[in-house]
């Protein structure tokens, strides 16, 4: 139930951060070029005094993480564009008309065939043969060391290092399939850590740090809210969590349609899992804290009481989803798509939906005593994908109001 006081989008924020000690956490998916999508997000809640207590990332939203963590409140939004200026393709393709869809398709085949400036270029010796012996710190078909310069070069890592705010950045560990979590708040994190959470197989090699391999995280989670509610102690949190993959989708008729759509589900299909996860087991302590009120005092030092005690937990969780619109066109190689227009399309979308989101403020209100984690949806009338089941029907789309635009 949306609060009827006014508030600015600020002030609406700090509603959270002023109740027990709260945070704003901005959790960024992997999804490639499809990231540019966050970078709207972060210029809506910039330009709204809104700057992350804590931001945790895979892939490229590790990457747009750490340019946000490591520069002063004043520079973040520039460095941020930067990055995404250095990582446009050529736009030569301009001279194709838009709705042939010529254009998207030789963009991204310039990045698979010479990759993206400041970000990765081609292994040759890759292209050579799959059996043909790398070294484990190269086998990839293409080499991240650009990315190490502009990482460098956009971000002061002694800035993250003072842990405010706070940087997590997760990544597979190779030998065991195990996900790991590189953060500020335990470490001082470098650019190989990033790196490590982008390293996407058999594309990006994997990055080695304390002698062990590492690969890009969203192979295991690529929309890592668990971290915030495995931290100790937790905190009240309004949450912006930015998804780049529709984990709803019409039935694919073609198999260009089918590729894409698996990789939408391959991509977001944890996320589903893990707010109904989440939601259960958040319930579940807000349950404990409960039934705590009616054990007498003399009770509560029984050993056994005292150690289940430990598994309350009273705080609130408010999840804000922001979904990246589909496009025009769109297809598999979306994430590969850093044409100019491409991301231009996407960095619009994430500003406009991130700008819908603080102005509904659905986090203010009241909700349920039991209700520990609450999700938002984009707009009210959206479908959950927790929520759905087989043959549930979806709701009729809006009509998409994003054009890939011409060159």
């Amino acid at each position: 139930m949306p609060a009827t006081q006014a508030l600015n989008s600020l002030e609406a924020v700090n509603e959270i951060r002023n109740n027990n000690d709260g945070q704003v956490v901005l959790v960024l998916q992997g999804g490639g070029a499809l990231g540019a999508f966050q970078g709207g997000v972060y210029q809506a809640l910039h330009e709204a005094g809104v700057e992350p207590d804590w931001l945790i990332g895979t892939s490229i939203g590790a990457i747009n993480a750490s340019i946000i963590a490591g520069n002063r409140v004043e520079d973040r939004l520039a460095k941020l564009q930067e990055f995404w200026r250095l990582v446009e393709s050529s736009s030569l393709w301009g001279a194709f008309p838009a709705w042939t869809g010529v254009a998207d398709a030789l963009s991204s085949w310039t990045t698979l065939t010479r990759g993206i400036p400041g970000f990765f270029e081609t292994n040759p010796r890759a292209f050579l043969g799959s059996q043909v012996p790398l070294g484990a710190d190269h086998a990839g078909y293409y080499s991240t060391e650009p990315l190490r310069k502009t990482l460098e070069k956009l971000v002061d890592f002694s800035l993250i290092n003072q842990d405010h705010p706070r940087l997590t950045v997760g990544a597979a560990h190779v030998r065991t399939s195990m996900m790991h979590y590189f953060d500020s708040k335990e470490m001082d994190l470098s650019p190989s850590h990033v790196m490590a959470s982008g390293a996407l197989p058999p594309a990006f090699p994997a990055v080695r740090i304390d002698g062990e391999l590492y690969w890009d995280g969203g192979i295991l989670s690529n929309t890592p809210t668990e971290r915030i509610f495995d931290d100790h102690p937790r905190r009240n949190s309004l949450i912006f969590a930015v998804h780049l993959w529709n984990p709803t989708g019409d039935e694919p008729q073609t198999i260009w349609e089918i590729l894409n759509r698996a990789k939408d589900i391959q991509y977001s299909s944890r996320i589903a899992s893990h707010i109904v996860r989440q939601r259960e087991a958040h319930k579940l302590r807000h349950v404990i804290t409960k039934l705590l009120e009616f054990v007498p005092e003399e009770e509560k030092q029984d050993p056994l009481l005292q150690e289940l005690a430990q598994y309350h937990c009273d705080t609130r969780m408010h999840v804000v989803r922001l979904l990246a619109p589909r496009l025009d066109r769109e297809s598999h190689t979306k994430d590969i798509d850093f044409s100019p227009a491409g991301i231009r399309t996407r960095w619009e979308a994430g500003y406009e939906e991130t700008k819908r989101a603080l102005a509904r403020q659905a986090w203010l209100g009241e909700f349920g005593l039991l209700d520990g984690v609450i999700l938002h949806e984009p707009t009210p009338d959206a479908d959950p994908a927790s929520d759905i089941q087989p043959g549930d029907p979806l709701a009729a789309p809006v009509p998409p109001p994003y054009k890939l635009a011409a060159e």
